[in-house]
């Protein structure tokens, strides 16, 4: 027995050097992550999906995870985006960069507006504010047949040529093209996420989920602090609905819906809220467990239902949060 051990114990101490290193370069991390993303799941349009919807969750715990604050409502934000993305295209005809820089300041227009009425609550209170200004949001997106095309979702957001310079053009219907698309706009995204955690908002963010109180005592003005948290969450939110609207071609109306808004809860926990990689990693194993289960039963929500029961059961920090935690040791 003391045969076996030895050689685990000696392997074991040279996987925390490679945790420590994982959080000093999380972004760079984060971009080989993206990188081989392609080659390690079963097809690019997957990939594609956990990337997106990696982005929304990730979005989501920049105020969740971070800030302390649980909002019911982040898919009007992801929405708002994916809308403001799919009309520029369907309806105007914007070339893929502009399409794509619209979603982010859609997303963040739609949170100022959230925001400004939600940040005057706290806990449950701003969850269920949020909750009901994101119905309002998918009731005005549902009746708004002209633009959003209603129950029947926004079509024809097709990007078939992606123009690069001196005079580069790719096949945007080709899935490797979406995918390096998505990926890099992720990936830009990321460092600036990144970035704003470094800065001292994110210490006044921190400072903020961990008391209160002594924030305020401290001179944070607690309201702006939260506000601008929930507009910078709505803005990578509405990027990543514009990157999932290009993906599918299409958006549903369904993308408002509450339900989209709990699965970005479920999807930071289930990977780890306070981990800045957890997010994708829970939307990997989330979409992997649908598209594995789904093809034995329709009634794949139980089991991931149950996977999800047992995470919050028995993994605390997530998915990814647990396996940096035990590296780390």
């Amino acid at each position: 027995m003391s045969g076996t051990a030895a050689p685990t114990r000696a392997r074991l101490p040279g996987l925390a050097p490679l945790a420590e290193w994982g959080m000093r370069h999380r972004v760079f991390g984060t971009w080989l992550a993206l990188a081989a993303l392609p080659l390690l799941l079963p097809s690019t349009a997957l990939a594609t999906s956990v990337v997106a919807y990696g982005l929304y969750a990730l979005g989501f715990n920049l105020l969740f995870g971070w800030g302390g604050l649980l909002s019911f409502g982040h898919a009007a934000l992801l929405g708002g985006g994916a809308y403001a993305t799919g009309i520029a295209i369907a309806h105007y005809g914007a070339p893929w960069w502009a399409a794509i820089g619209v979603a982010p300041v859609a997303g963040a227009g739609v949170a100022f507006l959230m925001g400004v009425l939600a940040v005057r609550t706290r806990g449950i209170y701003f969850a269920m504010v949020t909750l009901a200004l994101s119905q309002c949001a998918y009731h005005v997106a549902y009746q708004a047949v002209g633009w959003t095309g209603g129950e029947n979702g926004l079509r024809g957001v097709n990007l078939r040529e992606v123009a690069l310079p001196f005079g580069m053009v790719l096949d945007g219907l080709d899935p490797r093209v979406r995918y390096g698309l998505v990926a890099v706009a992720a990936g830009l995204a990321v460092a600036a996420v990144s970035r704003v955690l470094d800065s001292p908002f994110g210490a006044a963010l921190a400072a903020l989920r961990e008391n209160e109180a002594r924030a305020r005592a401290c001179g944070y003005d607690v309201r702006a602090v939260r506000l601008l948290a929930f507009v910078l969450s709505g803005a990578v939110c509405g990027l990543a609905g514009g990157l999932l609207a290009i993906h599918l071609s299409v958006v549903p109306v369904e993308t408002m819906h509450y339900a989209t808004s709990g699965l970005a809860v479920m999807l930071a926990i289930l990977g780890g809220m306070h981990s800045f990689f957890g997010p994708f990693a829970g939307a990997a194993a989330f979409l992997l467990l649908e598209s594995a289960v789904a093809r034995w039963t329709e009634h794949w929500p139980l089991v991931a239902g149950t996977v999800f029961m047992l995470c919050v059961l028995f993994f605390r920090e997530g998915i990814w949060g647990t396996l940096v935690g035990w590296l780390r040791r």
